[in-house]
């Protein structure tokens, strides 16, 4: 590939690059807030019916009060959604002998006409206090939460084949804006329905950042650190749901909360303006002025002025004569299937996809009964993607991405598959065991990425990229349903979701090999490539320099 030459001569891994990765990882920093904001702001608080609204008792004690007019469930706790339709002051001479009243006939029940009480001790306010959420209206919390997945899933096909067309720093602006605008308004929602509606915008912001960030990552960076960066980029994203569970732990509003984890997408949108067009993108959309003034910029930066001089426009174009002659013509999604490499690769790219996502939402459904506080459960789930992703990088870079990627699915589906047969009350292993499972399916996740973004070429990327990110998303909204399944029979949810990542794996091994390979600009460069399974030794000595100088880093920062 000529451009992988032409970024070598004006500083492929030099102060542009640093500075370019940094900026756009900062926002991915504050994307699993968004993605896992629901666990916080729509967190359900301890609750019962408020006592009826004309009782003024002044000399007895609230809990004699809450005895005589709410009923206890089956577990001796007030009841949630129910009160006595009368204050049944006779319960509260009862002595401990429950016998005397086996025949007594149990008082007639309401529902809370009167509204709730909720122990807000451990958070402020949350939207179930706020728009009162529970009971009949309990659906509506689930419902919220996938309105904005809906939102991720319809912003990865507007926005992966609008940045294919318009460019990815615009949409990567407009992404932005969208996203600081759309929390903003959530933040100050005076409705539930309005809240989503805020929230399906900010799902399909959400996508657009995701998606041009990547490539504009990838298309300026050269194959030998690809790895590493995209790598790199996927800790922003651990590290930001560290940051939430800190962030949250202080801040127990849910409006405030909302509001801090959108207004860094504000600064995100007016230093995006610094960032230069991918200049790949330019020459395959007949662009190649700007992309040659791009490249002189990038070679000023990078102190390379000499170099910079050297580049012009016959240059740019006799050494892309062609990428520009195979990229003739409009493309669209139909280009994902045209060709029977491309199919192949983006059906099983789909599988890999869907899975990852669906064993992965499955899961964490699965673990909600650690018995301790949501912000410790949020920063375990965070943490463990951290050893996670130093085995995957190191995976990727000498054993290769299929194997990688099929070996973290497969080893994701055997974890939830051996907790099916550890007894309910060993909860230790069981919870070892799952979160194993989970820092397999983030490996997954972390590879994906990276692995997608090398097997679409430039003139789709964006378009490819856009679709198994639907997928991904179609995976998260499917997983809450077969949940449900387990009411019927209770072991069919974990089967489910343990099967369904080795099945993928099973597809991920038939995508070929893109190890130390240069990124593909054209179909015509996907279909050249073909299913090639090997890799050159020098492209693995390449990979190898550029992992040695990533566990370098890891070992300083860990000292």
């Amino acid at each position: 590939m000529a451009f992988a030459d032409l970024l070598e001569q004006v500083g492929s891994t030099g102060r542009f690059q640093v500075v370019h990765v940094t900026l756009l990882s900062m926002p991915i920093l504050m994307m699993a807030s968004h993605n896992l904001l629901q666990n916080f702001v729509a967190a359900v608080p301890p609750h019962h019916c408020a006592t009826h609204g004309n009782l003024t008792v002044s000399s007895m004690s609230a809990a004699d009060v809450l005895r005589a007019t709410v009923p206890l469930d089956s577990n001796g706790k007030l009841d949630r959604c129910k009160r006595y339709v009368h204050p049944q002051w006779q319960l509260l001479s009862r002595n401990t002998s429950e016998e005397l009243w086996e025949d007594v006939e149990e008082p007639e029940t309401q529902g809370c006409e009167d509204g709730w009480y909720y122990n807000t001790s451990e958070m402020s306010s949350t939207i179930i206090t706020e728009w009162d959420l529970v009971c009949d209206l309990r659906a509506l919390k689930q419902m919220g939460q996938t309105i904005y997945m809906g939102g991720v899933l319809v912003g990865a096909l507007v926005f992966g084949g609008l940045s294919d067309r318009f460019g990815r720093r615009f949409l990567l602006l407009m992404s932005n804006l969208i996203m600081a605008v759309g929390g903003t308004c959530a933040a100050f929602s005076t409705s539930f329905t309005l809240f989503c509606v805020c929230r399906f915008f900010c799902g399909m912001a959400l996508s657009g950042v995701v998606l041009n960030s990547f490539s504009l990552i990838v298309e300026w960076i050269p194959t030998r650190v690809r790895t590493v960066v995209g790598t790199g980029t996927g800790y922003c994203y651990t590290a930001g749901q560290l940051i939430l569970a800190a962030v949250a732990y202080f801040i127990r509003d849910w409006r405030w909360l909302t509001l801090a984890v959108s207004l860094p997408f504000y600064v995100s949108f007016l230093y995006s303006w610094w960032f230069l067009e991918s200049a790949r993108w330019l020459v395959l959309n007949r662009k190649s002025e700007q992309a040659v003034k791009n490249l002189k910029t990038v070679a000023r930066i990078n102190r390379r002025r000499a170099e910079a001089d050297k580049i012009n426009l016959e240059m740019l174009e006799d050494s892309m004569k062609k990428e520009m002659a195979c990229s003739k013509g409009s493309y669209n999604g139909l280009d994902l299937i045209r060709t029977a490499t491309m199919r192949s690769i983006t059906i099983c790219l789909s599988a890999v996809w869907f899975s990852t996502s669906f064993a992965y939402y499955g899961l964490s459904m699965d673990l909600q009964k650690f018995g301790v506080s949501i912000y410790l459960i949020q920063v375990i789930f965070g943490a463990v993607d951290i050893p996670a992703k130093i085995v995957v990088t190191i995976c990727m870079s000498l054993l290769g991405r299929r194997p990688s990627q099929c070996g973290a699915l497969v080893l994701a589906g055997i974890m939830i598959l051996i907790n099916l047969l550890v007894p309910y009350d060993m909860q230790i292993l069981r919870t070892s065991l799952a979160v194993v499972g989970k820092g397999c399916l983030a490996a997954s996740f972390s590879c994906c990425y990276l692995y997608s973004g090398e097997l679409y070429p430039t003139v789709i990327r964006q378009s490819g990229m856009g679709w198994v990110s639907m997928m991904a998303r179609l995976g998260a909204m499917v997983a809450p349903m077969v949940l449900l399944s387990g009411e019927a029979v209770p072991w069919l949810p974990g089967f489910i979701y343990g099967g369904a990542p080795i099945i993928s794996g099973i597809f991920a091994f038939f995508l070929p090999e893109t190890l130390g390979m240069p990124l593909p600009d054209t179909l015509q460069d996907v279909e050249d490539r073909g299913f090639r399974r090997t890799n050159s030794k020098d492209s693995i000595v390449k990979e190898d320099l550029a992992l040695k100088d990533f566990c370098t880093i890891q070992l300083k920062e860990s000292v």
